[in-house]
């Protein structure tokens, strides 16, 4: 159900009235009408036929969201937020999107199940030969000849393909070799500030840096380990300030050193962005929904929508998107994945999907 009277009324109370100029996290202004920043949902289950498992754009007038059935029979699910309404982009097939990320609303990459990896040059798409069968789990792409991906077979070890890492030069994708013997890991996600100053996190709390020496293991650097489980998501606001995040695992970075962060979890988290100013956003299930306004992580779960939430994206207005749905839930033949696009900022957008 989107946000109605009595959650959207709470959100307005909690963030408070804002004076003229009032800077972001307490209120955002964006492409919305102007108001107090609050939690609304945009898209769910009446909009939806999928569960959406990440949202990014080039600017609050542009935002994409990606998903799909996830072992279901429907479309594979690709929506394109310009300003004016949604529009479904149709990019066929039923393989699951779990990731996108691109350079401009032309350059625009999508990954997924089966090795899948889908362009977007504003007006169609074309796939790419991944040369894997395992899941893409995510992507980042410095310029049109400079993009990663990364992917694996989650608690299946060296028995099926894990530890991958593809590189594209602009014109073919190419496996990327990590150092020492493969360690049987998926790999979930990819970010940094240049393919020198790169990192990938994934299974038994990996972390992966790539510099202008090369991959270095620096999750090995640690004793205990600062994560055992999973981390899911890597994102930073610089490269002396990211964060990487799983389970019940909050990471930092300086550059140099990664350390635990101090925060109290409701929920297991399983994304995490940057935005201006150094916001950051965290996401997880339940509707676990935070935001670190003066230092401190707020934790907002309790405003609407409470649906498992898979991913967060900060745009450069400082609006926050989240996407998510019933991505773990058994498949099953008739049915349909419930997907849910959330953001936090002033107004609000459009709901309208065009088919």
């Amino acid at each position: 159900m989107k946000a109605g009277f009595s959650s959207g009324l709470f959100a307005v109370l909690l963030a408070g009235c804002c004076p003229p100029g009032a800077p972001f996290p307490n209120c955002a202004t964006d492409g919305g009408n102007a108001g107090p920043a609050a939690w609304t949902t945009v898209l769910d289950l009446e909009d939806l036929d999928g569960a959406v498992l990440s949202v990014w754009g080039t600017g609050t007038d542009t935002v994409f969201a990606v998903g799909g059935p996830v072992g279901n029979q429907a479309e594979t699910l690709a929506v394109l937020f310009s300003g004016g309404g949604w529009k479904r982009l149709h990019p066929g097939g039923q393989d699951t999107y779990w990731w996108v990320h691109g350079t401009s609303a032309s350059d625009v990459w999508m990954v997924g199940e089966h090795g899948r990896i889908s362009h977007w040059n504003g007006n169609a798409f074309s796939e790419h030969t991944s040369g894997v069968t395992a899941t893409l789990w995510g992507v980042m792409a410095f310029s049109a000849n400079d993009v990663w991906a990364v992917g694996g077979t989650p608690g299946e070890g060296t028995n099926e393909p894990n530890d991958i890492v593809l590189h594209y030069d602009g014109t073919n994708w190419s496996p990327e070799t990590l150092p020492g013997n493969p360690r049987g890991s998926s790999l979930f996600k990819v970010w940094g500030t240049s393919a020198s100053d790169l990192y990938v996190v994934g299974e038994h709390g990996t972390i992966w840096h790539r510099t202008a020496s090369g991959w270095t293991l620096e999750s090995a650097q640690y004793t205990p380990p600062l994560a055992s489980g999973t981390l899911f998501t890597v994102h930073g606001c610089s490269s002396t300030d990211v964060w990487a995040v799983g389970g019940n695992s909050v990471l930092h970075s300086d550059g140099t050193t990664w350390s635990k962060v101090p925060v109290t979890l409701n929920s297991q988290v399983n994304g995490v962005s940057c935005g201006p100013d150094g916001a950051v956003a965290l996401v997880g299930f339940g509707g676990m929904k935070m935001r670190r306004v003066n230092g401190e992580f707020v934790d907002e779960s309790e405003i609407e929508p409470y649906n498992d939430l898979h991913a967060a994206w900060i745009d450069p207005a400082g609006t926050v998107w989240a996407s998510g749905g019933d991505w773990l839930a058994p498949a099953g033949p008739g049915r349909v994945r419930e997907g849910v696009v959330a953001r936090y900022g002033s107004g609000t957008v459009s709901a309208t999907v065009t088919p």
